[in-house]
């Protein structure tokens, strides 16, 4: 199996490019109790709550089908209507309402973004001035992997649309502009804007009135607070690891979700969209959401990203399109996304030539169900037999997930050896220091030592921690950060006073959405 990011899963918001092994012998697809049985053992094995699967093939809803549990611990259960958080699987939907505006004649994918956003500045004068459409939903900009996410995530950050929109001068790429690929959220933000300036609707208005309400996605809405919870409560929340077992956390409802994600759908609703997708864009009794010409270019490779080996799915090219993952598996295109919100995990699976669509909808933060599930059924349909994928992906996330715990119990072992900073020792660090696009953060003194906070993005605080010379760990005071737990470096001026800082996660695992590394804190001298 090829090592590209078709067989990747997002496990607590990581993505883990992981290879699976496989072997050739015809495989029918699963039978229903086969079904059930497999997703009741992915279910057990990954400890997921609820779980909602959709597949369509040759224009016929095969499956839409609810199990497990919308809350740990409670009663109602998951079925074919129960929405779930979509996340960035809400992209396709995206560039397909720019496809809607190309077909209007509003606007062109290879029109400059300042034309239409003329506030709209990055980093790199040409990469302004040139910055087309096309490129706002490929993932080229030069900027790192995640840039800016800090602005979206963790959840109730003070940021705004236009706050993200002026703050992108200040992100600094790490490549030329149309490089090469890094997977990015804070463009798909500025797409959204554009629907919402093109079109004179906002972006959620534009989602439910243009695309889910033609396509009869009735449950679905834009946005987790546009869902009327009187009228519709069959909605999951999603779950963290804690202590071994999965909690419910409460949904986040940031307004920054507008065009990277924000969508919540069900398995029901979602196999109609996976059939307007597979069917070039029509609907219904000859309708079109958008052209063949906006269909095709969707699925046409826009920036490529390297394959290692070729495997047993014979994988030679992988790509990005226009809101849309493409591979080759065994001679088949292969077009798919997966989403992570907090605490769940989704991904949708097309394979065109084959006119099959799988969507695996969850409400837990691994993906090690989902890319089991995905696999073993698509390896169904591709006429391959697979090993055990349930054991094989228990195995890899365990592995990555002890792998991760040993780096971040060393630190914190060399931590717990270190004194409490001293009150002489704390006037040192303590300050305020500002970046560029996330803002201020204050160091203060307290009866325990060191505090961190960040003003714009509250949940980025807890207790700072001596680690070595001039490097303090940071614990986040919210236990569901605790794979984000960070490294605060200072730097000193001659008289031994901190001048500035900097920052990187400590687990190997730490999420690209939180991009400490593109940090750069000076001191607020006042």
């Amino acid at each position: 199996m090829s090592a590209f990011l078709r067989r990747v899963v997002s496990v607590g918001a990581v993505w883990l490019a992981l290879a699976a092994p496989r072997s050739s012998h015809a495989q029918t697809p699963l039978t229903s109790p086969q079904l059930d049985s497999l997703v009741g053992r992915a279910m057990r094995t990954f400890d997921v709550p609820g779980l909602a699967l959709a597949i369509v093939k040759d224009g016929q809803v095969v499956c839409a089908k609810g199990y497990g549990v919308r809350v740990a611990g409670t009663r109602p259960a998951v079925d074919a209507n129960t929405l779930f958080a979509i996340a960035s699987n809400s992209k396709a939907f995206t560039a397909a309402a720019l496809g809607m505006l190309v077909d209007e004649g509003k606007l062109g994918w290879d029109d400059k973004v300042i034309d239409y956003l003329p506030e709209f500045r990055l980093y790199d004068p040409y990469a302004t001035a040139d910055c087309t459409i096309r490129d706002l939903l490929t993932h080229r900009s030069g900027l790192g992997p995640g840039a800016g996410d800090l602005m979206r995530s963790p959840d109730s950050t003070r940021f705004t649309i236009p706050d993200v929109i002026h703050n992108l001068r200040y992100l600094k790429p790490i490549a030329p502009f149309r490089s090469h690929y890094a997977y990015d959220n804070i463009l798909y933000l500025v797409a959204g804007e554009l629907v919402a300036r093109v079109s004179g609707l906002s972006w959620d208005e534009f989602m439910e009135r243009r695309i889910l309400a033609p396509l009869q996605m009735r449950a679905s809405r834009a946005a987790y607070d546009r869902i009327d919870h009187r009228k519709n409560p069959n909605v999951v929340l999603g779950h963290y690891e804690v202590a071994g077992h999965p909690q419910a956390i409460a949904t986040s409802t940031t307004e920054l979700d507008v065009g990277a994600g924000g969508i919540y759908s069900s398995a029901a609703d979602m196999s109609r969209w996976m059939l307007t997708q597979l069917a070039g864009g029509r609907y219904g009794a000859g309708q079109r959401l958008f052209s063949d010409a906006v269909a095709k270019e969707m699925w046409t490779p826009q920036t490529i990203i390297p394959t290692s080996k070729n495997g047993d799915y014979n994988t030679h090219f992988g790509a990005y399109g226009l809101g849309w993952f493409l591979v080759d598996e065994k001679g088949y295109k292969v077009v798919f996304h997966t989403g992570g919100d907090e605490g769940q995990i989704s991904e949708i699976t097309l394979v065109p030539e084959l006119n099959l669509g799988i969507t695996v909808l969850t409400n837990q933060e691994g993906g090690g169900a989902v890319r089991a599930l995905l696999d073993q059924l698509v390896d169904g349909y591709l006429g391959l037999r697979s090993t055990d994928l349930v054991q094989y992906w228990a195995d890899r996330v365990k592995a990555r997930a002890q792998a991760a715990d040993t780096t971040a119990a060393a630190v914190w072992r060399e931590v717990d050896r270190h004194p409490a900073t001293t009150a002489a020792e704390a006037q040192t660090y303590a300050g305020t220091y500002r970046d560029p696009w996330l803002g201020e953060v204050r160091i203060s003194q307290r009866a325990g030592g060191l505090w961190f906070q960040a003003l714009k993005s509250p949940q980025l605080r807890g207790p700072l921690r001596p680690y070595r010379g001039n490097t303090f760990a940071v614990r986040w005071a919210n236990p569901l950060l605790r794979s984000a737990d960070a490294f605060v470096v200072f730097a000193l001026n001659t008289q031994g006073q901190a001048k500035a800082m900097t920052m990187q996660g400590i687990s190997p695992n730490t999420s690209p959405a939180y991009d400490f590394q593109d940090l750069d804190f000076k001191r607020v001298v006042k």
